[in-house]
């Protein structure tokens, strides 16, 4: 079974966080979910959630893949922490992958991740440049990272990521109980 981190950090956008969980916990995957801190995580809307554990904690074990929840000011707390970027390129530099939402790509880009790649965001968060292009896709997967533009986004992402590391014919279970 896979194993997933999910850094939830304060200002997260939750309907992001809360999709990817659910639909990859639906899937049967590992899901690990962990506070920057010891405390509970207040998102961009104001709802609470209570991390499984903090990321110290959390980052004692191996994980085969990364999803950084986006919103303001979540992005811009994980952008500052040095252990998220850490582990990301550790993952990426291992074949295994890197995957964020919404305004989250901009960690992805201070990690040196998308260097040379395809991404998306919300709108305004990245600009391209000469070693990025950025899309408005709504998923863009490039190699190993995987972006995604917005809380609209978030439940075809989330099946992105089943298929990503189990397979369609799991994507195609899970998505066929959501009924859509």
């Amino acid at each position: 079974m896979p194993n997933v981190l999910i850094p939830l950090a304060q200002g997260c956008e939750e309907l992001e966080a809360v999709t990817v969980i659910d639909l990859l916990r639906r899937a049967d995957i590992h899901v690990v979910t962990a506070g920057l801190d010891k405390q509970p995580v207040t998102c961009s809307r104001k709802t609470i959630l209570i991390p499984d554990t903090d990321l110290d904690t959390a980052l004692l074990d191996e994980y085969d893949m990364v999803v950084l929840p986006g919103g303001l000011p979540g992005a811009d707390h994980l952008d500052n922490d040095p252990r998220i970027k850490e582990l990301l390129i550790k993952l990426v530099n291992s074949e295994k992958f890197a995957a964020a939402i919404c305004a989250a790509p901009k960690v992805l880009v201070s990690a040196g991740l998308l260097k040379n790649k395809q991404a998306t965001c919300y709108p305004g968060v990245l600009k391209s440049d000469n070693n990025m292009t950025v899309t408005d896709k709504a998923i863009v997967v490039d190699k190993k990272v995987i972006t995604s533009r917005s809380p609209g986004t978030a439940m075809d992402f989330a099946l992105t990521l089943i298929e990503l590391l189990l397979g369609k014919d799991k994507r195609d279970e899970v998505e066929k109980g959501l009924v859509r």
